[in-house]
């Protein structure tokens, strides 16, 4: 009686806990099936077969379920989660921008391995136009949007849809790893200059040069000379017409007082405009009679003075 040993070797745990396999990817517009899955395009999760469901559920693996997927004819690779497993067997479906990185094409071969992630403390986005500066929240608006994504790759170009647009932003850096989990982190977000962003040009205006808005002085004069208050005619409850006036004779810029700023300002120098008329003088007769005497008025008595009573 013979026996073989070949089998009595335990298997390694590191290759019972592995899930490797090849399926052929499309993307999830050829998913076939009358509901839209256009929610798959806004992640970073992928759609596989029961096939492969079953098989991770006999694995010794850890949850929540990520995955590694190489295209070995490009050595390009990126990291995802599984959305749902109603995939035709040996088909994989991937979100548009994922098979962009992996320089896959429709029915193209893709390695998906199970990996396990350090989860993320720190992230770093460049935008890939700078139209995302028109957003008002960016971050607010990126954190709602990784909420669909279960892994974040260095060097990756993920797409995000916000107001029925489309925004592509590089992952330049991930800590501490350059794989990284994002499910249940705390994790800070950064972002880069926008791809073709230019700062703008700031002009220096020098202080002898009067600016713009100082403008012709005249224009002052013209100003003032547009508008007088009080210059319309008025109409009577009763159907009367009064007198009407001549309109006021136009006014002379140089009669202008109010209102016209100082032409020789200077910047620095602060000059206080006082009311430099002369007083009228008065006439020694006026000035006798608005002289204040004390005491100096005539007393009236009820009795007359020289007769007895």
């Amino acid at each position: 009686m013979f026996s073989f040993n070949m089998f009595d070797h335990p298997i390694p745990r590191a290759f019972q806990n592995r899930f490797s396999t090849q399926y052929r990817c499309y993307s999830v517009s050829m998913l076939a099936g009358p509901n839209d899955r256009s929610d798959v395009e806004k992640g970073g999760k992928i759609i596989m077969p029961p096939s492969a469901l079953d098989q991770l559920s006999r694995l010794n693996i850890t949850y929540p379920m990520l995955f590694k997927l190489t295209n070995k004819n490009s050595d390009r690779m990126t990291h995802c989660g599984v959305l749902e497993f109603v995939a035709d067997e040996g088909i994989c479906y991937l979100p548009h921008w994922m098979m962009q990185n992996l320089l896959l094409e429709e029915g193209g071969l893709v390695q998906v391995e199970s990996v396990n992630l350090m989860v993320a403390t720190y992230s770093k986005f460049q935008p890939q136009s700078p139209d995302f500066l028109d957003i008002t929240n960016p971050k607010a608006v990126l954190e709602n949007a990784l909420r669909n994504f279960a892994c974040l790759t260095t060097g990756d170009v993920i797409a995000i849809n916000y107001n029925e647009k489309i925004y592509e932003l590089r992952v330049m850096e991930t800590k501490p790893d350059k794989a990284v989990s994002i499910i249940e982190c705390d994790m800070n977000v950064d972002f880069d200059a926008p791809l073709g962003y230019k700062e703008p040009e700031r002009r220096s205006q020098h202080p002898e040069e009067p600016s713009e808005e100082e403008g012709d002085p005249s224009s002052y004069a013209e100003m003032d000379l547009g508008f007088r208050a009080f210059t319309g005619s008025g109409n009577r409850l009763d159907g009367k017409k009064k007198g009407i006036e001549p309109s006021p004779a136009p006014l002379d810029p140089s009669d202008i007082r109010r209102g016209i700023p100082n032409y020789e300002y200077k910047i620095g120098r602060i000059s206080f405009i006082r009311n430099s008329r002369p007083q009228p003088k008065k006439t020694d007769d006026e000035d006798t009679m608005s002289r204040f005497i004390a005491f100096s008025g005539e007393g009236q008595s009820l009795r007359k003075k020289g007769r007895k009573p």
